[in-house]
Order: C-alpha cells, then structure tokens, then sequence
C-alpha cells in the first residue's frame, strides 16, 4: 500500500471536512438502496400524538424552555412541530453529549446559533460541572420545561440540576429522580419536579417526541444513529449501512492510517473469543468501571475496526459519488468487520451482529467525535 493513495485521497476529502464533514455525504446518502430495502418506518408510535398535545399544554404555562438537542445532530434532533411555539418562548437550546461531538466544529454551530438570536450551550447532562457551569449561573425560574426528541438526555439533565440545586437553595421534600436509560422512550409522561424552595424552582420533564413525519429518510436515519429511534423501528443492519456509507464519504477511516502497520502490543490484549462480553461494558458505560483486562480488549477491538476500514476504503478503486461503487464497498467492509469483531462466518445472525458491534462502538464514541449535521450556509433556511 503506498502513502501517495492515502496522501491523494486525503487532500480529496479534507477540503469536505473543513467545509462542515459532509462533502458527498449530504442530501443523498438517505436514497441508497439499502435504506429502501427495510420496508417503510413508522417514526410515530401512537403514545407520541397524546405527549405532544400535553406538551403544547404545559408550554404555555413555562418561564424558560431548555430545548435538549444531541451534540452529534444539532439539527436533525430538533422537533419542527414545536419550533413555531418555541421561538415565542425563552429558551436555551442545551446540545447535550457534548464529548462525543467534534470539537472543532462545535463552535461554528454556537456561532450559527447566535446568529440567529438562539442561545445555545453545549453540555454534558451527567457532568455536574458541566452543567452547572453552563445551566445553573443563570437566574432561577419559576417553572422550567424540559424537552427534546428521544434519548437525548432531558431526564438525566434534570437529575443534573437538581443536584446542583441541593447545594444552592434549601429543600422542602427530596425531589423523586427522572428516571435514565440508554433507550429511547424511559420518560413516558410529562412529570413535575420541585427542584428548589426559596426561591421556588419547578422543572418539567417530558417524554420525548418525534414529529409525525420526518421531511427525509436521512434525517431519520440520523436519529436512528443517534439512539433517538429504536433500532427495531429501523434495522440495526439499514443503521450501520447509513454509517459506514457517512465515513465513507467522508474519508474518515483515512484518518486512521496510523493504525494500518500497528500490531498488538501485548499478545495477552487480544480480542480472543469476548467481544460479547466487551460489547456489554461498553452499554453499561457510567454503572461500573470496566476492568483493566476488558479496557485493553476494547482499543484492541476499536483499533482492528479502524484499521480495517482504513485498509478497505484506501484499496478501493470506485467513486465514492457512485450510489452502486459505494454499496459494493459497504459490502465488502460487512465482511471484513465480521472477521474483526471475531463473529463466526457460520453465524445465522452474523450481519446483526456485526451491525449491533459497529453500532455501539459508534455510539459509545470509541471511533471518534463526529457531528453528523452540516452547520447550514447563508441560504439555508432551517430552524
């Protein structure tokens, strides 16, 4: 493999990533073949029309409004619905998972915020530092409303507050938790909380909603990527697809060239047969530490899946611009995944499974911070 494949497509691809990260990735990623292959996505379920009747209830009562966006999709984490009624109302616009986000992006969407009169903070909802550096300096409000599409952090964000509520104001009774978890759709109602007395503070939590249709497969496909949609709603396989089809045309796996003649160090860290086991520290991140041994085998893990992906895309000869050279390539990297996450070639399930590995490792930041939006130009008209 010679340096000047990588140098060349490189300089391809870097002009891309200065200009936002999508490049070719932007606008037709969404209409590929496997994204039709699933059969149509109900976006919708039933329990979502009634949330989103109370919320536009309780909107019209709040103070402030922290709308909870994710980091990695400023835009596409964003309920259109609710923006008309929204822009009426002070509001913070909180882009949570701030550290599994590009940094060197994120201040070029604050800037685009701004420009549009959009106050916007990036945080971390289960950093306390975080988010009392960010959220709390401001002046307590009577009635604050939380909201956000699915999984974007809102109940742990709350959680956050009250905390740092604790120690600043006194209490009459203790505030009942907001319940977190890693799937969408744990806050199943709109429940109130007194986070502080003297003065009084009260916070709304609400369960998270997604507009009844979604203007395009990609922006939904990026929700689904995010953990805002349930992978059974989607497809873990039609995720993954829209995943590697993103770096791809991004060149990001190029990126991690570094990696193409690195070996094991210690032969005693190598994956052996545990990627089920690593794969469950993985989604368990934050409960309890992961031991040393496990640490190791997750960078084992991670560095023979960037190294893959670098190997597949530098030694592919199509055009990243072409819908059927993309998804011949996309192919090829599901089977040299399979063999770098250690899934038997006999297993019944092995696309699944490969998709699920890949998706985690994604999702838990271990391939990098990535913003998957591009921050709109001067004649884009989004909220």
């Amino acid at each position: 493999m010679e340096d000047s494949g990588f140098k060349q497509r490189e300089r391809e691809r870097e002009r891309e990533r200065e200009m936002g990260g999508g490049g070719a990735a932007k606008g037709w990623l969404g209409q590929m073949g496997f994204t039709k292959s699933g059969g149509n996505i109900n976006w919708f379920p039933g329990h979502m029309a009634a949330a989103t009747r109370a919320i536009r209830q309780r909107l019209k009562l709040s103070d402030l409004v922290i709308e909870v966006r994710d980091a990695r999709i400023p835009l596409s984490s964003a309920n259109q619905d609710l923006q008309p009624m929204l822009s009426g109302k002070r509001r913070v616009i909180a882009l949570n998972k701030q550290d599994l986000a590009n940094r060197n992006l994120m201040h070029r969407w604050i800037s685009y915020f701004n420009s549009r009169k959009q106050e916007c903070l990036p945080i971390n909802a289960h950093s306390r530092s975080s988010v009392h550096k960010e959220v709390m300096t401001r002046e307590p409000t009577l009635l604050v409303m939380v909201l956000g599409v699915p999984n974007v952090g809102k109940s742990a964000l709350i959680n956050s507050i009250h905390q740092i509520a604790l120690s600043r104001f006194p209490v009459q009774e203790k505030m009942k938790k907001a319940r977190v978890g890693p799937l969408p759709g744990v806050t199943q109602d709109i429940a109130g909380f007194k986070i502080a007395h003297r003065p009084s503070v009260y916070v709304l939590d609400s369960p998270g909603v997604l507009v009844p249709t979604i203007p395009d497969i990609e922006t939904g496909l990026k929700l689904a990527l995010a953990g805002s949609v349930k992978d059974s709603v989607v497809g873990e396989e039609r995720i993954a697809q829209y995943l590697l089809a993103v770096l791809n045309t991004r060149g990001t796996p190029l990126q991690w060239k570094h990696l193409v003649d690195r070996e094991t160090k210690d032969p005693d860290h190598e994956l052996e047969n545990k990627p089920e086991c690593i794969i469950k520290d993985l989604q368990n991140k934050g409960k309890k530490p992961m031991n040393k041994s496990n640490a190791y085998r997750v960078q084992d893990m991670v560095s023979e899946v960037q190294r893959t992906l670098c190997i597949s895309l530098s030694e592919f000869s199509g055009s990243l611009e072409d819908e059927s050279d993309l998804e011949i390539l996309i192919e090829h990297q599901f089977e040299v995944l399979q063999k770098a996450l250690k899934i038997p070639h006999k297993a019944s399930e092995a696309r699944i499974m490969v998709s699920k590995k890949f998706l985690t490792l994604f999702r838990t930041g271990k391939l990098g911070p990535v913003i998957l939006d591009d921050v709109p130009g001067p004649s884009d008209s989004v909220s």
